[in-house]
């Protein structure tokens, strides 16, 4: 760069940034329900909205006629919350070893007493049930 003796430079000045519009996400962000239905949308399509205040998410539709479909509401939560493998395991029965060994020799009782006496209270030779 050339000196030029009529050009002032004002050292503490900072050179002028522009700044970067924000880029779009393709997130649509509303702030519940109303603003989610008065969200405009082309004729036949469907938009993911996204509610900023709850863990809500509507999908809105507009058919090709321009007539706006009943708007779609889901609650979502995150994957592997406490919450949600509580409730996983809270519908989950479980039955220990002991019970379930006790189990196993009333039925295999049931199946030998019902093996032992065939048509007319004869005894039955053969015996199908496994014994360990």
């Amino acid at each position: 760069m050339a000196y030029n003796p009529n050009f002032i430079q004002n050292p503490y000045q900072l050179p002028f940034i522009q700044p970067q519009p924000a880029q779009n996400s393709g997130i649509i962000w509303v702030k519940g329900e109303a603003e989610a239905k008065a969200y405009p949308v082309t004729p036949g399509q469907s938009i993911l909205l996204m509610d900023s205040d709850a863990s809500v998410f509507y999908i809105k539709s507009v058919d090709q006629s321009g007539m706006p479909l009943p708007l779609r509401i889901f609650d979502y939560t995150e994957r592997g919350t406490d919450l949600g493998v509580q409730n996983a395991q809270a519908n989950v029965e479980h039955i220990t070893k002991e019970d379930f060994e006790r189990f196993k020799e009333e039925i295999r009782a049931e199946l030998r007493s019902k093996q032992k006496y065939s048509k007319g209270g004869q005894v039955n030779a053969q015996s199908s049930v496994p014994t360990t």
